[in-house]
């Protein structure tokens, strides 16, 4: 009678199944002549409902929004209280600036109605160098050009401030120092003649 010798054990999976070895992918293009993995007609029919598979790119969290704010009074309300959160570091934005920057005719700012941006255009060509100067400084910024298409401000002119996210203290402190940059980057700006 002949013995058998045991087959070696393959290391098992988390699930208890045994591993199995793959084949090595091979690592060269496929050829020109070798045919799609699907072909031209289900290609065509995908490509032509590709389109429909949805309006907008996450109905579920289209949902959980229309369950959290029930309705357009609910959306309002919930932006009445960003209004309370923001509303105050834009007016301390506005302080600073105005008392640091205020009669140098070096900088000037929209006073936004709402949104989340305001926009400082400084003097042209000073805006990265602002920048560079507040990252120094330890203040982060948005890039220069950031409201621009592509991020390209052909007059190196616009920076925009987001205060929203730190405290109030914070944003005092990084303002204010951005009001030192704006100065600095005048200074020299003004002094190459």
């Amino acid at each position: 009678m002949p013995t058998s010798s045991p087959s070696p054990r393959r290391p098992a999976t988390r699930t208890g199944r045994s591993c199995s070895p793959r084949p090595p992918r091979s690592r060269s293009p496929a050829p020109a002549s070798r045919s799609p993995a699907a072909s031209e007609a289900n290609i065509a029919w995908y490509l032509a409902h590709l389109g429909n598979g949805s309006i907008g790119p996450d109905k579920v969290n289209h949902l959980r929004h229309v369950q959290f704010f029930g309705s357009a009074r609910g959306v309002r309300d919930h932006m009445a209280k960003h209004r309370e959160i923001i509303a105050p570091k834009f007016e301390e934005v506005d302080r600073v600036f105005s008392d640091r920057l205020g009669g140098y005719e070096v900088a000037t700012r929209n006073k936004p109605a709402g949104g989340y941006f305001i926009n400082l255009d400084v003097l042209p060509g000073t805006a990265a160098r602002v920048i560079a100067l507040a990252k120094d400084a330890g203040v982060a910024l948005t890039r220069a050009g950031s409201s621009f298409p592509h991020g390209d401000d052909p007059n190196d002119q616009n920076i925009r401030i987001a205060p929203t996210m730190p405290p109030l203290d914070e944003v005092t402190a990084a303002i204010d120092a951005v009001a030192t940059c704006v100065l600095l980057a005048a200074a020299e700006k003004l002094s190459q003649g």
